[in-house]
């Protein structure tokens, strides 16, 4: 019987890179988003989600938004958005999946983090708080869940659908071309591009294969 797999977000970007990299390695996987009708802020959702699974050997909590405003513009409920999806509902799918997950003899969670989460840049304070709260929650769980490994994937700017949401939002507000916009996110990673979304899942899938807890892959 092939492991099975839940991808959050699993529609577009890293999310379809995930499913793509894992089935290619032998998993069986769904995805759960809005697009496939879960709300994946609403506890009832994801407790439905849970018990609708077969069985669950790995987790991967990739689901996230990001939008940037300096903190003066930064509204409550852009603030409560970024919380809820991006670090709320990985503690809540997590914590409604360990039973499932307890009776997989492979028990994984990944969770898609960002170096948003390691430093501190302008103008992201909901995003980078998020993204820590999301880490903070990973290295809990790597030490708290004895049996299961819990790790994290934290990537730069990726050549995804949300980063093209931030070059053209960078654009309308800055008056720079969106070939700017994206120069300057690619020249904010230390390699000089965008990471692809088939590195993100790379690094997913052999963060599960590996079966190491408390692993931080840096992709920048």
């Amino acid at each position: 019987m092939r492991d099975f797999a839940l991808v959050t977000g699993g529609d577009s970007g890293i999310g379809k890179a995930i499913v793509e990299a894992l089935a290619a390695a032998g998993y069986e996987v769904a995805s759960a988003s809005r697009r496939s009708g879960v709300d994946l802020c609403d506890r009832a959702a994801l407790d439905r989600l849970v018990k609708s699974l077969p069985r669950l050997d790995l987790l991967v909590n990739n689901a996230g938004m990001a939008e940037s405003a300096p903190l003066e513009r930064l509204s409550d409920e852009a603030w409560d958005r970024h919380l809820a999806l991006n670090a709320t509902a990985p503690f809540l799918l997590v914590r409604a999946a360990l039973p499932l997950l307890r009776r997989s003899p492979r028990p994984r969670v990944v969770n898609v983090a960002s170096t948003a989460a390691l430093r501190g840049s302008p103008y992201i304070a909901a995003y980078a708080a998020s993204k820590h709260a999301l880490l903070g929650l990973t290295r809990v769980l790597a030490v708290e869940l004895k049996g299961i490994a819990v790790s994290a994937v934290c990537p730069g700017y990726v050549d995804s659908p949300l980063t093209d949401r931030t070059v053209a939002n960078i654009a309308a507000k800055t008056g720079r071309s969106e070939a700017e916009a994206r120069a300057a996110l690619a020249a904010a990673n230390p390699c000089g591009r965008l990471i692809r979304p088939a590195e993100v899942a790379a690094a997913v899938v052999a963060l599960a294969r590996s079966g190491e807890s408390g692993r931080e892959w840096i992709l920048e």
